[in-house]
């Protein structure tokens, strides 16, 4: 893991491989590791950079006056692209990490070139699903009784329930595992995992504003959804990708709402080929 000290603090990410830049953003609870597997893949092809945002599997608190709202977060990752003099990036996000690229795309997206969606938080399914609603209705409670409640998280029949992660994967229980242990852990994490839920439970509405300026990104899309997601409705990745002008939708079997731990061979050709097309056009 490199380090990069930005204004909310410090932010931890990987950095592989070697060709057009390609930035992966991930969703609430999870850190950058849920994209190893696409980012191995590709590597002969980009060079992939996968941050770990202040969503609750963060290792390094952020600091005491940092913006933990989503837009924050957003304008987070501009500044770290900032930072590593990123330029015309492909900038892809899954789960709530694809609603940080909507928030880009619909605000300042001067290093984006191009975007890819994977199945992710948009419209008015925000908080997303069962799984959303408990988290968000979890960041209610003060630091100390959140810490208390997650801590059956610990236990794996309760994180593959419909509430926990049971519908957003299916085979990556041990990733699930593994981001849970700063927010049990480190009393400074549930701080700020507290700090971004209410945040992100104050302002429901904030995809739907999004959407639309979405139609104002004229650089290529990729919309990727798995077909038997339960959390983000596939329908919503077909209205995304209508919505923008230059955007392909695509769908992957066998997989639920975290693609890039279900079918991550599947996901890599997919942007693989997104890339080749968007050589071929320009």
């Amino acid at each position: 893991m490199k380090q990069v000290e930005l204004s909310a603090g410090t932010i931890e990410y990987t950095d592989t491989g070697h060709g057009p830049v390609l930035v992966l953003l991930h969703g609430l609870l999870a850190d950058a590791s849920l994209w190893d597997e696409v980012s191995a893949a590709l590597a002969g092809n980009f060079r992939c950079v996968a941050p770990t945002l202040p969503l609750g599997a963060h290792r390094l608190a952020m600091n005491a006056g940092a913006d933990l709202s989503l837009p924050g977060i957003a304008r987070l990752v501009t500044e770290f692209l900032d930072r590593l003099g990123l330029q015309d990036v492909m900038l892809a996000g899954n789960d709530t990490g694809g609603a940080l690229v909507q928030l880009i795309m619909a605000g300042d997206a001067a290093r984006v070139g191009r975007a890819v969606l994977v199945s992710c938080d948009a419209f008015e399914n925000f908080p997303p699903g069962l799984t959303g609603k408990a988290l968000m209705a979890s960041g209610r409670l003060p630091a100390p009784l959140f810490g208390a409640f997650m801590q059956q998280m610990r236990l794996r029949a309760v994180r593959r329930l419909p509430i926990a992660f049971g519908w957003l994967t299916r085979r990556g229980d041990a990733a699930t595992a593994r981001w849970l242990r700063p927010v049990l852990t480190q009393a400074a994490i549930r701080r700020d995992t507290v700090r971004m839920l209410r945040a992100a439970a104050a302002d429901p509405a904030l995809l739907v504003r999004a959407a639309k300026d979405l139609p104002g990104f004229t650089r290529p899309v990729l919309v990727a959804w798995a077909s038997q997601d339960r959390v983000m409705p596939p329908e919503h990745g077909r209205r995304l990708a209508a919505l923008l002008p230059h955007a392909r939708f695509t769908t992957v079997d066998d997989s639920y709402t975290l693609v890039p731990l279900d079918q991550p061979g599947w996901l890599a050709q997919a942007i693989r080929e997104f890339a080749s097309a968007c050589n071929t056009v320009s």
